[in-house]
């Protein structure tokens, strides 16, 4: 049986999406927790002692995420960077499991798959490497049209010229 209109769940989002779900609610939180995590992590703004250990000062770190969020939001550009980048990241992601998935077929049971050193680090940098790639692709230039293929025709069309080889060296 073949339904002619829109499905429950597709109204659903239709009605998050002109809620502002997607353009406030959802950037805000990510944004917010992960600049959390990192003042979390690093300690920015100190510690304090609690029973002879010392904790990261959440109130404090909250609150600069929380601005800092807000700000970010405020922001259309900013938002719809992060709404462009964020599905080819997941992708960059689902393709680093996939890839491990994949090798881990060849592993027993009893053997653990360990990447050496070398291996970790060259995966490390081609995610990098793809991350950037991905915001630079997101970032639309004046006329439109991304800065990653603004940046190429750029050094295409002037791959010889000393300013070009200097950039690259």
């Amino acid at each position: 049986m073949a339904t002619t209109g829109p499905t429950a769940f597709r109204e659903v989002i239709g009605f998050f999406e002109k809620l502002g779900v997607y353009d406030v609610i959802l950037p805000f939180i990510l944004v917010f927790t992960i600049i959390f995590a990192i003042f979390e992590r690093t300690k920015v703004f100190g510690t304090e002692k609690v029973n002879d250990v010392e904790f990261p000062k959440k109130n404090l770190n909250a609150m600069v995420a929380f601005v800092i969020a807000f700000l970010v939001v405020a922001s259309a550009q900013i938002v719809g960077i992060i709404n462009s980048a964020l599905p080819m990241i997941v992708i960059l992601l689902f393709l680093g499991v996939f890839f491990l998935l994949l090798v881990g077929i060849f592993y027993s049971e009893k053997e653990e798959v360990l990447l050496s050193s070398p291996w970790k680090m060259m995966f490390m940098v081609i995610m990098f490497i793809g991350i950037v790639c991905i915001f630079l692709y997101a970032i639309p230039t004046q006329s439109g049209e991304p800065f990653l293929t603004w940046m190429m025709e750029f050094l295409i069309d002037n791959y010889s010229t000393t300013a070009v080889s200097s950039i690259v060296m």
